[in-house]
């Protein structure tokens, strides 16, 4: 299998020309570091050469041995322990490459021996060498299982992260007495983002205190996680504010979950909540009938100082719609105006927006509190806003953060339906106790 490896990268790589023995005896003998290290890489050059060489004086002579495919397993096991660390990562990153092609068809004694060098280097003080092995072994699916088991287990993050998230060698017993046994930060969210994140290990992460790790598997969409587990983390999250949208978007809600979590989770959370279509259409009833009931008591709580008035009652507030309504009678409050707007009289722009989509100002209020991209975005298409202008709307005046706006098309054109778009304005108008006219 090696052999036939080594064919192949040097058709690829182009073959180099066979070097004399004579030759070959002259250069390992040379006093030039520069002669032995060229003599060192090739390709084809003799065993008992490479042997040799592995004891040079000079490093990188021995590294390029290490990284030799050529090179016996006899001087690997010396190479594994060389006192130099990039030595001992060059030849950790070959074995790591090559191990898994060791078939049956190798004799049984280097075999073992390639699996000693490598175990010796899985045992290695610098980190980096075991890391070396870890990202290139991590979804090899014939790698060594007491190697994998050895890198889960390694004290450093860097080293086990990368198997503990990809290999298919470990096993779900394999990780559930990683997950036992106290293991190092950053070992249990690893697991959480693994391909497939059977029950039983999603319970034994579910069961723990590490928060990270439970937002990691909550966010994974592949992760089975039962009802009842479910249940347990949604009982804590009103705690953990960073597990809150992975539980509203969770694929398969059950219905009981979605009405906890209309009952604490953040506003801007709420509208993507009640526009779930896996729901059913009683519990839907409910989980918008708890939102806008939820909202209203939040309003009234507030204290009538700490009560914002961004809209058209009093004095300012009608002055500022006034002018707006104004300028729509003229024909001059374009887009142009409202983009303006918006850097300099954050007011005005409010207003605007619900001059030109006819909208109460308390809707367009409640919208931009929320923070909801698509709610925003909802308000602009209704005034006849291009995308353009509607991620700026999001952008600086409902304080979305520019990574989460939503983006036009490729064409230009808004990225969600007009049905979709209708149906946010509609929900916020419920909360809002603001209906909206066609």
């Amino acid at each position: 299998m090696i052999g036939l490896f080594q064919r192949v990268a040097r058709t690829v790589c182009g073959a180099e020309s066979a070097i004399g023995y004579e030759e070959s005896k002259r250069l390992a003998a040379s006093t030039e570091p520069a002669d032995r290290r060229a003599l060192a890489r090739h390709s084809q050059l003799r065993p008992e050469l490479l042997y040799y060489l592995a004891a040079d004086g000079d490093a990188e002579v021995r590294a390029a041995v290490a990284a030799n495919e050529a090179t016996p397993v006899q001087a690997d096991l010396i190479l594994a322990r060389d006192r130099d660390d990039k030595v001992r990562v060059d030849l950790a990153r070959k074995i790591a490459r090559l191990t898994p092609g060791l078939g049956a068809e190798q004799q049984e004694r280097l075999r073992e021996m390639t699996y000693e060098a490598l175990e010796i280097l899985v045992r290695d003080q610098v980190p980096h060498v075991r890391q070396v092995i870890a990202e290139v072994l991590k979804d090899v699916a014939d790698a060594p299982p007491a190697v994998i088991r050895s890198l889960a287990r390694d004290s450093e993050i860097v080293v086990a992260e990368p198997v503990l998230q990809f290999s298919p060698v470990l096993s779900d017993e394999d990780l559930l007495g990683i997950i036992r046994n106290s293991p190092i930060p950053g070992a249990l969210a690893a697991i959480a983002r693994r391909a497939r994140v059977p029950a039983d290990v999603s319970d034994a992460i579910g069961a723990s205190p590490d928060a990270d790790a439970i937002a990691a598997l909550l966010e994974n969409p592949s992760a089975q996680i039962r009802e009842e587990t479910l249940d347990r983390l949604i009982e804590r999250a009103p705690d953990f504010a960073t597990w809150h949208r992975a539980l509203v978007l969770r694929p398969l809600l059950p219905r009981n979950a979605a009405r906890k979590l209309a009952h604490f989770v953040a506003a801007n959370l709420l509208s993507l909540l009640a526009e779930r279509r896996d729901l059913d259409p009683g519990t839907m009833k409910e989980v918008r009938s708890a939102v806008m009931r939820r909202l209203r008591d939040e309003e009234k709580a507030k204290p009538a100082a700490a009560v914002p008035r961004p809209s058209g009652a009093g004095p300012a507030g009608s002055e500022t719609l006034a002018r707006a309504r104004k300028l729509h009678s003229s024909g001059a409050l374009s887009e142009s105006v409202v983009v303006t707007a918006l850097g300099n009289d954050r007011n005005f722009a409010r207003a605007a927006l619900a001059v030109l989509g006819n909208l109460p100002l308390e809707l367009v209020d409640r919208v931009l509190a929320a923070h909801s991209a698509k709610g925003v975005t909802a308000v602009a298409w209704r005034c006849g806003l291009s995308m353009r202008a509607a991620v700026k709307v999001q952008v600086q005046l409902g304080q979305i953060p520019p990574a989460a706006a939503l983006q036009p098309r490729s064409d230009g054109r808004y990225p969600m339906s007009e049905e979709a778009m209708r149906w946010q304005l509609e929900f916020f108008g419920d909360i809002a106790g603001e209906p909206v006219r066609p």
